[in-house]
């Protein structure tokens, strides 16, 4: 009796534990999916913030949720002759006014709402790269977005006719994030997945070889044994 309870201890466990595994990895998959994107930048047009063939991982948001400095994947297939998904950066929101540029010093700067815009990201430190002044008065629901390498991009300047280059809030895919506390917090759920699943395995095994163990014969007396009290 003894051992088919230890065997049905077993069972349980194996059950619960593996199940737990399972459903811990479908769901890191499934939140994965349906939480974050990936895909590989094509060009430098980003750099030298990010680099021509990098991998980059996206969290999918709503574009209102997005903020001026923000680096967004969008889809403008009207623009773009690839329809796939474009990645710059986020200069003006609704209401904004985004110009260029204003000189400080030997520097040009574009300025948002007439305050210059510190961007230490754009390579070479170059703001304009097109050296031709815009003025865009930014139409709500809208952004104004430029990419960080201003002399090899094509962005929202090189769109005035339509609404100042901007592009609707709601062609916005997501909000590009750092790849590696992503992947470190996923990888390691699954990980821990994989493990819950062959540990269950494991005590799976268990179980059928203790139900599969005979238990020992009971050893006959070597005289008879009267009944008590004959």
């Amino acid at each position: 009796m003894a051992g088919s309870g230890r065997g049905r201890g077993l069972g349980i466990s194996a059950l619960v534990v593996g199940l737990s595994g399972l459903v811990l990895g479908i769901g890191t998959v499934g939140y994965a999916n349906s939480a974050y994107g990936t895909g590989t930048l094509p060009s430098g047009s980003m750099s030298p913030t990010y680099t021509a063939g990098q991998r980059i991982v996206w969290e999918k948001t709503d574009g209102s949720q997005v903020r001026r400095g923000d680096v967004v994947v969008f889809s403008a297939p009207e623009r773009y002759a690839s329809g796939g998904v474009v990645m710059q950066r986020v200069i003006g929101v609704g209401g904004d006014r985004v110009a260029c540029c204003t000189r400080l010093g030997s520097a040009e700067r574009v300025t948002v709402n007439a305050e210059p815009l510190e961007e230490p990201y754009v390579s070479g430190g170059d703001a304009d790269g097109l050296h031709r002044s815009y003025d865009v008065k930014v139409p709500r629901g809208r952004l104004f977005l430029l990419g960080d390498r201003r002399d090899d991009v094509v962005d929202s300047r090189f769109f005035a006719y339509d609404h100042g280059g901007t592009v609707p809030v709601d062609a916005v895919r997501g909000r590009v994030t750092n790849a590696r506390p992503v992947a470190l917090v996923l990888g390691t759920a699954l990980l821990l997945a994989v493990v819950l699943v062959f540990t269950g395995v494991g005590l799976g095994i268990g179980f059928l070889v203790v139900r599969r163990r005979k238990a020992p014969p009971v050893p006959m007396a070597p005289w008879p044994v009267s009944p008590m009290g004959s």
